[in-house]
């Protein structure tokens, strides 16, 4: 069963917009505490008075310095990716293809690329359309491709209590890695979070020689699940491109 849905109508009044309000901050932000100081207050005005589409509000509550610092600046790059999936698409990534398309285009394009590249796709119009508020929809079969979707999602959605910032560890480095299905673990244990950033990954990388222009050089790092953030760092501030991050056993 789908969470409760929220749609922002022309004829809706001022409580169902803020309850529409609510639920994006609620979805969108991994259930916060959101003081007054820290609303956007603009766009939300904007939202009331109809210039923007509740879409366009949620592009920009997951710009916002508030989802940027608990999630793009303190977290690992996969933690920042699976949590995008679930506040944005309301579902937990399908395989490692997906995770590496999103760090990379993170690393290549920057922060707002990546938050427009959930939000413009095809799925996010299919599942909310421009009225909608995100939710949580990976337990459902339209959000599932795969039968691994169901348990992943366990994995991430902890419960009513859960708040995602509380969490800066990836909780399926290891399951989209390597294909396989998470263990569902009761919402009280930690095991499985540490395990998987002791995994170790191939990050691929191209890169210009600086003797000869035309020629590309490929240059290969193994690192430990734990240590990706600060390699993908180390990465960005040369020339280099990552090519692909893969799982090694």
């Amino acid at each position: 069963m789908k969470d409760s849905t929220y749609e922002l109508w022309p004829t809706s009044g001022v409580d169902e917009v803020q309850a529409v309000i609510r639920a994006v901050y609620k979805q969108v932000l991994g259930n916060p505490h959101v003081m007054e100081s820290e609303r956007l207050v603009s766009a939300e005005s904007q939202l009331s008075d109809r210039s923007i589409s509740v879409r366009e509000f949620v592009r920009l509550v997951a710009k916002s310095d508030f989802y940027s610092t608990r999630y793009f600046q303190k977290c690992a790059p996969y933690r920042f990716v699976e949590l995008n999936f679930l506040h944005i698409l309301g579902r937990a990534p399908q395989d490692q293809t997906e995770i590496s398309e999103h760090i990379i285009r993170c690393v290549e394009q920057g922060y707002a690329a990546e938050i427009d590249s959930y939000i413009d796709s095809d799925e996010y119009q299919t599942a909310f359309g421009e009225n909608i508020a995100p939710y949580y929809r990976g337990r459902s079969s339209e959000a599932n491709t795969k039968q691994v979707g169901y348990n992943r999602m366990f994995a991430l959605d902890r419960g009513f209590a859960q708040i995602d910032s509380a969490v800066k560890a990836s909780q399926l480095v290891y399951a989209v890695a390597t294909n396989s299905a998470n263990t569902i673990k009761p919402a009280t244990s930690r095991g499985g979070a540490y395990v998987a950033t002791e995994k170790m990954f191939k990050i691929v990388v191209t890169g210009s020689k600086f003797d000869r222009p035309r020629r590309r050089s490929t240059t290969t790092y193994i690192v430990q699940g734990n240590h990706m953030s600060s390699q993908i760092q180390r990465i960005n501030r040369t020339s280099g491109k990552i090519a692909s991050i893969t799982e090694i056993n």
